[in-house]
């Protein structure tokens, strides 16, 4: 099976056992055995992630961590530091991955199914239904009897859109204009079955909303995260600032191995569709600055004045 393609914002973030990975600030000496072994951990890691990249089906821990030489433990423990993720999360979104880019570039599903390399239509559409939330003939059919609930109404920074799918929450939406976030939403899914709110999903669009007025609290919800490695490497480190603090889109590509990757963190926070949920409102510039958040400066500001980031 041919390696997956990254798109052209991630190329640069893909782990590299190169030194300029092992930098440190300006007058600090870095320790030899320090460097030599961040670098041996690099080169590692990007040769398990080629593993996971290439071979089906995808080597298990044990075997990834053999082949480096440690136990599954460290093994494990290195690898979610330097790429953000899990060898078997890694692995779950290479498949996801392959697996819609697969079936929008087949005749069919049963030629989606030999092209990417599975040996029985079973193991096929159980990758499929985890890494679509439906079934691959709808997802080809652009989510045809796909049932996406939503609701639109409005909170304190405008207009807001909640939608969830089987799996969660699939998409928190903010802007000015609510049918311009419907068009969104349906652009995401154009054939899907896009149901109005009952009364119970009233109850969750209250909860989205406080989440919003108190973005410090988190929300306790199952979502559906969907995206590519790299993006998913990016959400995953932002899940992981805390409340009341903020980091730049530079220490997020340090934070998942990928110091030069500055540009293509920033690009994922764009594709963000889960406002606050995944909160990149906590990235900021190098220089402090807020420019850059999908709904807008000013509600990224308010967002972290209420966490307490910014003065009021």
């Amino acid at each position: 099976m041919p390696a997956l393609q990254f798109d052209r914002h991630e190329v640069a973030a893909l782990p590299r056992p190169a030194a300029r990975n092992a930098r440190r600030a300006p007058g600090i000496a870095v320790p030899p055995d320090a460097a030599g072994a961040r670098q041996r951990q690099l080169a590692l890691v990007t040769a398990a992630c080629q593993q996971l990249d290439t071979e089906t089906p995808p080597p298990g821990l044990q075997a990834l961590a053999a082949q480096a030489g440690l136990s599954p433990y460290h093994f494990h423990r290195v690898f979610k530091s330097i790429t953000g993720l899990t060898p078997k999360g890694y692995a779950l979104a290479q498949r996801a991955r392959q697996t819609r880019e697969t079936l929008r570039n087949s005749a069919s599903v049963t030629e989606a199914i030999y092209d990417s390399g599975f040996d029985s239509n079973s193991r096929f559409y159980a990758s499929a239904d985890h890494a679509l939330g439906m079934t691959p003939s709808a997802y080809r059919a652009g989510g045809t009897d796909t049932d996406i609930h939503f609701a639109v109404g409005q909170c304190s920074l405008g207009a807001l859109l909640v939608a969830q799918s089987a799996r969660g929450v699939c998409a928190i939406l903010l802007g000015e204009d609510p049918d311009a976030l419907l068009r969104e939403l349906q652009d995401g899914f154009p054939r899907a079955n896009l149901i109005g709110a009952d009364r119970r999903f009233e109850r969750l669009v209250a909860r989205v909303v406080g989440l919003i007025e108190m973005p410090g609290k988190g929300l306790d919800l199952p979502l559906d995260i969907r995206g590519t490695v790299f993006q998913m490497r990016v959400w995953q480190a932002l899940r992981e600032i805390p409340p009341g603090s903020t980091a730049t889109y530079a220490q997020i590509a340090e934070r998942i191995g990928a110091p030069t990757a500055a540009r293509a963190v920033a690009g994922a926070c764009a594709a963000n569709r889960l406002a606050v949920a995944i909160p990149c409102h906590r990235v900021v510039r190098s220089d402090g600055g807020l420019s850059g958040y999908r709904w807008g400066v000013e509600r990224k500001r308010r967002l972290l004045q209420r966490e307490g980031a910014l003065p009021a």
